[in-house]
């Protein structure tokens, strides 16, 4: 049963009990608890995903990034910037197109990467212990669908 939403003095919904509502707070604390498990390292959870995927891809064209992480170009030429600047991923310029960036981890890179705690498992024992794994299969093929409907509205 889904409870009515509280309202303020003018009659608008302070807080909404849905799915999307969840979403967004699960979305943010999520981000927090990666934030706090990672400021020790001084690395943000873009950074963190950048790093991931390097880790376990290999080498990659700066703008598959953009899209394979789902963030704006102008957003990775910053983070792909601080990442070069800290010393823990590289830029090469691609073999058949010189304005092409191929990004991969440094030596010092692949050291971080090695000793860094994974803030995904550490979310999923959070947030997850003791829930039941169908309750799971369901919430992620309800949500990957309602996801899927919404982005061929585009």
């Amino acid at each position: 049963m889904v409870s009515e939403p509280k309202h303020s003095e003018h009659s608008e919904p302070v807080e909404h009990d849905s799915v999307g509502a969840w979403a967004k707070k699960y979305y943010f604390a999520s981000r927090a608890m990666i934030d706090s498990v990672l400021r020790p390292y001084s690395l943000g959870s873009t950074q963190w995903y950048v790093l991931h995927h390097l880790a376990h891809q290999g080498p990659t064209p700066q703008r598959d990034l953009v899209r394979l992480l789902d963030i704006e170009r102008a957003s990775m030429s910053g983070i792909v910037a601080t990442l070069v600047r800290k010393g823990l991923i590289g830029q090469e310029t691609g073999p058949g197109d010189q304005r092409q960036r191929i990004v991969s981890l440094t030596p010092e890179g692949a050291r971080l990467w090695e000793e860094l705690p994974n803030p995904i498992e550490h979310i999923l024992a959070v947030a997850f212990a003791g829930v039941d794994q169908d309750d799971l299969a369901t919430t992620l093929r309800v949500l990957r669908t309602a996801t899927e409907r919404l982005n061929k509205t585009d």
